[in-house]
């Protein structure tokens, strides 16, 4: 099976949204590209989520990813940042689910367990095996996370058909 499967990762918040795209033929990965989406911090909620599901569609359009994953949302002690995160997830997930991609989800610790090899990583340290695993590049923070959100489901596809929604 020679043919690349397109991954988008993505990295919901509020404020800003990372995301990145790769390739896997077979076990090997390459970066395709990665961004961070920010919606504006002083516009109402609803405009907030419309950016980011809007940035998310035209991502697919773009670059025409078979499957796509998200970061699971990890326990907030405030109640209304986790309220709030979770629409803002729900917004990222949406446009590749109603592409008809299978979107998987992954908890933040599995994500840095397959990038980094412990699930109590750094940021920092994510970014820096990101740029290892995936040559050129030159993520960090949100888009980093994105990325590794993506290789994380690379390494995980065949789990992640039973999470399609």
């Amino acid at each position: 099976m020679s043919s690349a499967i397109r991954i988008l990762g993505i990295d919901p918040g509020l404020n800003a949204t990372g995301w990145g795209v790769i390739d896997q033929t077979g076990s090997r990965l390459s970066l395709v590209e990665y961004g961070v989406i920010k919606a504006p911090s002083k516009a109402p909620m609803a405009e907030r989520l419309t950016v980011i599901y809007n940035a998310i569609e035209e991502l697919v359009v773009a670059h025409k990813p078979h499957e796509a994953a998200v970061e699971d949302q990890f326990v907030h002690a405030s109640a209304v940042s986790a309220l709030k995160l979770g629409q803002a997830r729900a917004a990222a997930m949406l446009a590749p689910a109603r592409a008809g991609l299978i979107v998987g989800e992954y908890a933040p610790k599995l994500v840095k367990k397959a990038v980094v090899g412990t699930g109590s990583a750094e940021k920092a340290q994510v970014a820096a095996m990101i740029a290892i695993l995936l040559p050129g590049s030159k993520a960090d923070a949100d888009a980093a996370d994105a990325l590794a959100v993506a290789v994380c489901h690379a390494h995980h596809r065949t789990n992640a058909k039973g999470m399609a929604s």
